[in-house]
């Protein structure tokens, strides 16, 4: 099953690795149409009229026609499954597609959390591979970025934390008999020239994407509670659009690394105030909507938050 994510608008040169969740390249139809769906109906996979869910993503300046290509092709995909009750025609989160959303919910507030302590470590992975083996050395190279690692050299890549044991065997299949993982701290060499092991990430790239982020948000935290209808839902769309990509930009390096006022938490407590601030109108708007479409409206309607996300928004039984 395909799922809405995809690390390709982040690292183009990689190609498509094998970790969930990944994230289609900007906002499709279809990226915005899960999204609408994973934010009001994930705990109860709740089914929604297809007129609805058209009349949701006009509202996000998507086409009717897009709309309805987005909804057929992501239930070809196993994303949604299509009922029909009478004319009409239903759709709700496939079971598969559900799980896959509350693990991909979880990881982007688990992944922006505070680092966890740092012994002082780094974990090296030296790999040698014959330049004719293209294929193998993009996987390679996709599967580490994943894991948090970034290219001190070019066949030398690092991280500040330990490489469990799944993900070793993972970078093994990918690289037989040419990847070598250990892991020691770094000597305090008097050499000139020597690179430190931080300047394998662009540390100032992922401030400015904070930064961006902060400013782009900050100004609505002081009128949420005047933010209502559809400008509530597409803004709560908008600000979870950006913030996902956040785990994928930001490898959460010690803070010790990094400068003074990082601004990682900023992002991560404004990202729960517009989120979290913005749930109750926008699952009002999204309810009204549907009650447009059905009658009586769907049960199950219902806005999760980034509390709920961290703690895993697993399906339950839909209630009125």
């Amino acid at each position: 099953m395909a799922s809405p994510f995809d690390i390709e608008e982040i690292y183009p040169d990689e190609g498509p690795a094998p970790r969930l969740p990944r994230r289609q390249a900007g906002t499709s139809p279809q990226s915005v149409a899960v999204t609408l769906l994973t934010d009001y109906t994930l705990r109860t996979r709740a089914a929604l009229p297809s007129a609805a869910i058209v009349a949701l993503l006009g509202e996000a300046g998507v086409t009717s026609a897009g709309a309805r290509t987005a909804i057929s092709r992501l239930a070809r995909r196993g994303v949604l499954e299509g009922s029909r009750q009478g004319r009409n025609s239903f759709y709700r989160l496939s079971r598969a597609a559900a799980a896959d959303l509350s693990a991909g919910g979880n990881w982007i507030t688990a992944s922006t959390a505070e680092t966890q302590a740092w012994d002082g470590c780094w974990t090296i992975v030296a790999f040698s591979l014959p330049q004719d083996h293209g294929t193998q050395r993009r996987a390679l190279r996709g599967q580490l970025r994943w894991l948090g690692f970034a290219p001190l050299y070019d066949g030398l890549w690092i991280s500040p934390y330990e490489l469990a044991g799944p993900a070793c065997a993972r970078l093994a299949q990918l690289a037989l008999g040419a990847v070598t993982v250990f892991r020691g701290r770094q000597d305090a060499l008097d050499a000139i020239g020597q690179r430190a092991p931080v300047d394998a990430w662009d540390v100032d790239a992922i401030s400015g994407h904070y930064e961006a982020f902060l400013r782009r948000w900050t100004p609505l935290v002081s009128r949420l509670g005047s933010v209502d209808g559809a400008a509530a839902v597409r803004a709560r769309t908008e600000v979870m659009d950006t913030y996902r990509r956040f785990p994928t930009l930001d490898p959460r390096l010690p803070l010790e690394l990094l400068p003074a006022g990082w601004p990682r938490r900023a992002a991560r407590d404004l990202f729960a105030a517009v989120y979290d601030g913005l749930a109750g109108a926008a699952e009002a708007h999204v309810r009204a909507v549907v009650a447009r479409f059905a009658d009586p409206v769907p049960p199950g309607i219902r806005a999760h938050t980034t509390a709920d996300m961290l703690a895993g928004v697993g399906e339950e039984r839909p209630c009125a």
